[in-house]
């Protein structure tokens, strides 16, 4: 089924498509300036609607509102809907910055600055300092505002635990949820720096010593028992997981430990202790999967199916490729750009679809507001775009000339084309216009004990049989090996590739 197909006619998201809505702070010059720049430029994919600004003449300006001081953030940017909030005051201290960006994380809307002043002078067109952040010829649309205000009453005063938080997904999760005003944000996770950067990063300091902050290793059932019954949260959100294609391919027994018995540790723990929602994220990969990444994912999506209809919702996610998180492609090409290599792409046709970081964790939280339990909720991406022609454009805005590309061949496991939903799912339109569920049959009645041979072979390590009891316990998981294309291009690619 096409995301075409399911996608659902509404004055909302046609008007959303015209651009992100954006609240500039700051009504002087710089302010000014970049509202020109975005009217006369569709191209940045962001449409001013209006201004804050402290001094109280300011009524209209450029023919848009002042909609009031910068202080009534949090009212303006819910009440406006505002997907992005554009800092345009020169020289603002660090405190008013952190304070504006919490308020509009509550909402779910994102922050951006711009450069210095003297940046600003020496440049005659002010929004070509944005365009950076204009994703809309990266991911074949323009970004979207997915949290809607009514997630915060999902977070507002509850204790929320998030594993994984360290991870590029989990610290933006934290950062976001951290906006809503929860009464206790717990961050969890195996790796200790991560944990300090992120402490330092919500806080200003990061000793280590504070008792929301937990290092714990998923896989190990005892803690995670031991974890939720002391801090007993409400909401949790389960970014931990393995994500890497090939790694898994050649290490299949990790990818089980981790993303279907480590998501299985934690949800009975969450179960036990009686949270009221719990979200896992998953991939796109796990539809119709042929990577031991999809069947592990797939496999965690029927573990969560499994709880559900109990005390505590359940439900999942399914992310595309998220520009920006770690290991994903665009910090790979600005290395390899940056360094004159060759960017590397294992195949001219193929594509993927992909989301930003905040559309991913807007994703997670509306999940959480959405769901009545049991389902995997999927981000209307549009179209899947040809990693070429992400390429080639990422090349064209980072000024990057000459760039040559060398197709690798697909890796095993790996598909040419990905797709949201498998072929036995049934899909559906949720009450938010952008996002579509599905729900997958019941596991079968013998789920337990499939669990329960495929954890002992990963156990024992033996690698040839986890996949074999991959597919046993799914078998819609058909391993389809990568073939290796020897296609070399040591030119630069045309524009139209």
């Amino acid at each position: 089924m096409t995301t075409e197909a399911m996608r659902p006619l509404s004055r909302e998201s046609a008007a959303r498509d015209d651009g992100l809505r954006t609240l500039i702070v700051g009504a002087g010059e710089a302010g000014k300036a970049l509202a020109r720049d975005l009217q006369r430029v569709e191209q940045f994919g962001l449409t001013p609607v209006g201004f804050l600004d402290d001094d109280p003449s300011k009524r209209t300006v450029r023919h848009l509102p002042v909609f009031g001081m910068l202080s009534d953030v949090l009212r303006v940017a819910t009440a406006e809907r505002i997907d992005v909030v554009v800092l345009a005051i020169p020289g603002l201290p660090e405190a008013d910055v952190a304070r504006l960006a919490t308020a509009a994380a509550r909402v779910g809307a994102s922050v951006r600055r711009l450069p210095s002043f003297v940046g600003l002078l020496q440049r005659d067109v002010v929004g070509t300092d944005m365009r950076s952040l204009d994703v809309a010829n990266l991911i074949g649309r323009n970004e979207m505002h997915v949290a809607s205000p009514e997630v915060i009453e999902t977070i507002r005063d509850r204790t929320v635990l998030v594993t994984g938080a360290g991870g590029s997904i989990g610290s933006e999760l934290c950062r976001q949820v951290n906006g809503f005003a929860p009464g206790r944000l717990v961050m969890l996770d195996h790796d200790e720096s991560n944990l300090h950067r992120l402490q330092l990063e919500l806080h200003g300091e990061a000793f280590l010593d504070s008792r929301d902050v937990v290092v714990a290793d998923i896989r190990d059932a005892e803690r995670m028992s031991q974890i939720m019954s002391q801090y007993r949260p409400e909401v949790v959100f389960h970014a931990a997981a393995l994500k890497h294609l090939p790694m898994l391919e050649q290490h299949p027994c990790e990818g089980v430990k981790s993303n279907v018995q480590g998501t299985d540790n934690v949800l009975r723990a969450a179960v036990s202790s009686g949270v009221e929602r719990f979200v896992v994220i998953s991939t796109d990969k796990a539809a119709d999967p042929t990577s031991v990444l999809g069947a592990t994912k797939a496999l965690a999506e029927q573990v969560v199916k499994a709880h559900s209809g109990g005390c505590t919702v359940v439900s999942a996610v399914r992310f595309g490729n998220v520009l920006g998180s770690r290991g994903s492609l665009l910090p790979v090409l600005v290395a390899q750009m940056g360094a004159g290599r060759e960017v590397t792409i294992t195949h001219p046709d193929v594509t993927r679809y992909f989301m930003t970081i905040e559309e991913a964790v807007g994703l997670v939280l509306e999940a959480a507001h959405l769901t009545a339990g049991g389902e995997t909720f999927v981000l209307d991406m549009g179209s899947p775009v040809r990693i070429v022609d992400l390429v080639s454009n990422f090349a064209r805005q980072l000024d990057v000339p000459d760039v040559r590309i060398r197709f690798t061949g697909l890796r095993q496991g790996e598909k040419l084309h990905e797709s949201l939903f498998s072929e036995a799912e049934e899909c559906f339109p949720t009450a938010h216009p952008r996002i579509f569920g599905a729900q997958a049959a019941p596991p079968a009645d013998d789920f337990d004990a499939l669990l329960g041979a495929l954890y002992d072979a990963a156990r024992r390590n033996a690698a040839d049989e986890v996949r074999s009891r991959l597919a046993e316990a799914l078998p819609p998981y058909r391993p389809e090996p990568g073939r290796r294309l020897e296609l070399v291009s040591e030119a630069p690619y045309p524009d139209d590739y």
